[in-house]
Parts: C-alpha cells; sequence; structure tokens
C-alpha cells in the first residue's frame, strides 16, 4: 500500500479538515473528515479548507498534494443543503463568498494536486476534484454536477473546469442534464484520469504524488503556473507565459543541481530554490 511514511505530521484545522506531510516524499494529504454529513461543504468546512490550502501552497516541504476523503461512500457530496435552508438571503451571500474561496485555494495550490475519488464525488463534491490537476477514482466514483435540479447551476467552477476537461457540448450535456456519471464512464469521457482497482484510488493517488514530488520543486511550481495560466490563451501568449515561467527555473540552483546529477549518474538532491 502506498502509506505515508513514518516522517509524517499531521496538522487539524477544525473539527473536519487535517493534512498530513510526508517529509520524506514531500506529499501533502489534505484529508475531508466530515463523515456524519458525507463531507458536505459547509460555511465551517470551506473556511478550514481555505486555510489549509494557503499553509500548503506556502510550505517547501510539500511538492505534491492529495486530496482524499476518510468517508468509504463519499468523497464529497456538496453543498450543505440543510445550513442552507436556514440561511437568510444575506446570509447565503455571505456563504457564497466563503465557498467561492475555498473551491479557489484548491485551484490556486501551487503545487500538483491530485484528487483521490472514492463514492459520490457530486456538485461542488466534484468542482473540488475539479479543481486538482489529475483524478484518480475507483469503480466506486460517481461523479457529477447536478446543481440545475435543485435551482441552481455550478458555482465552484463546474461551468468553466468542465468545459476544459471534456468539450463544451460534452459539458453542456452533462450540466443541463444533472445526471450522474459511473466511474467506467467517467473514465470513458475524461472525467477523470485514471480508474484504480475498488479501494485503491487513495494508495495509487499517494504513489503518483510520490512520483511527481520526486522532481524539481522550483520546476514543479513553474510548469504548474504555466499550464494554468497559459491555457486559453492564443499560442503566442501562451509561449509567452511559457517563457516567462522557464525563466525562473532557468537560472534556478534547482536547474544546477539537476544538470550535475545528470552527468554524475546520481539522485538529485533538489535545494528547492
Amino acid at each position: 500500500m502506498s502509506e505515508l511514511s513514518e516522517r509524517t505530521v499531521t496538522q487539524r484545522y477544525g473539527e473536519w479538515v487535517s493534512v498530513r506531510i510526508d517529509e520524506a516524499a514531500h506529499v501533502g494529504e489534505l484529508v475531508l473528515d466530515r463523515a456524519a454529513a458525507m463531507n458536505a461543504l459547509s460555511t465551517e468546512l470551506a473556511w478550514r479548507l481555505t486555510a489549509a490550502c494557503a499553509d500548503l501552497s506556502s510550505d517547501r516541504r510539500v511538492r505534491a498534494v492529495v486530496l482524499t476523503s476518510t468517508h468509504d461512500r463519499a468523497f464529497c457530496v456538496g453543498a450543505d443543503l440543510k445550513e442552507r435552508n436556514g440561511l437568510s438571503d444575506a446570509e447565503f451571500g455571505r456563504h457564497r463568498t466563503v465557498l467561492r474561496g475555498a473551491f479557489t485555494a484548491v485551484l490556486d495550490l501551487s503545487v500538483p494536486a491530485i484528487a483521490a475519488v472514492r463514492g459520490f464525488a457530486l456538485g461542488g463534491g466534484f468542482e473540488l476534484a475539479l479543481s486538482c490537476d489529475l483524478i484518480v477514482a475507483d469503480p466506486t466514483a460517481v461523479v457529477g454536477l447536478p446543481e440545475v435540479t435543485v435551482g441552481v447551476i455550478p458555482g465552484g467552477g463546474g461551468t468553466q473546469l468542465l468545459p476544459r476537461r471534456v468539450g463544451a457540448a460534452r459539458a453542456a450535456e452533462l450540466i443541463f442534464t444533472g445526471r450522474r456519471v459511473p466511474a467506467a464512464e467517467a473514465r470513458e469521457l475524461g472525467l477523470v484520469d485514471a480508474l484504480t482497482e475498488d479501494g485503491r484510488a487513495r494508495d495509487e493517488a499517494l504513489a503518483l504524488a510520490r512520483t511527481i514530488a520526486a522532481n524539481s520543486p522550483v520546476g514543479l511550481r513553474a510548469a504548474k503556473r504555466a499550464l494554468r495560466t497559459g491555457f486559453g490563451l492564443d499560442l503566442r501568449s501562451g509561449l509567452e507565459v511559457e517563457d516567462a515561467a522557464w525563466r525562473t527555473v532557468a537560472f534556478s540552483l534547482d536547474r544546477k543541481e539537476g544538470v550535475a546529477a545528470f552527468n554524475e549518474k546520481r539522485t538529485p538532491d533538489w535545494p528547492g530554490e
């Protein structure tokens, strides 16, 4: 199993979010732990998720992040509709601001991020996964954006992130129908990137994160920045984004160490600068 190593430190963010950092592998695990509500996104959970992401983005020990859930049947079922039902219009507006901040925090993680999906990832739950760079799922996964069935629209990035994955027409069909997509079809459509054996999504995502984290931390952050910033631009503008990112690594200590390690036929010891 791809468990975290003995050199793992854990920090809790309130009752429902925790972060485990494997210092040996340079991998952070961001854990949703509101099991009683299948990780429904309440205001409190969103606040804590935002804080955890900010710390992970600034933590130089971390070169890759895996977003996981402690619930056997749900990654995240989306917004906490019970909480929303009791909110005034003014409170609902403030709630929206907090939730949007949480989605943005995941999207803006400075290092590669992988969602490990087991069970339901619906509405805001699927949007959290879409906010990551890669999605690994097991056969129990069910994904979808059913917001129109309860009178709203995807508001955590779904209308923008999904078409970037699967194209405009496919995204329109999924969003307009609000249908739930089982794991096998989700993999076929490109809604998830890898399908594992039952119960292996977290392990496989951690293994992938370890592989990623073995590379230059300066290079990884710059590559993610170029991918995220340049996507959707015209080619020349995108190449300018790439060149700017390249210049941040070309004169770095990581680049010097990478070249030296290659020539000396050894594993790099990345300075991270």
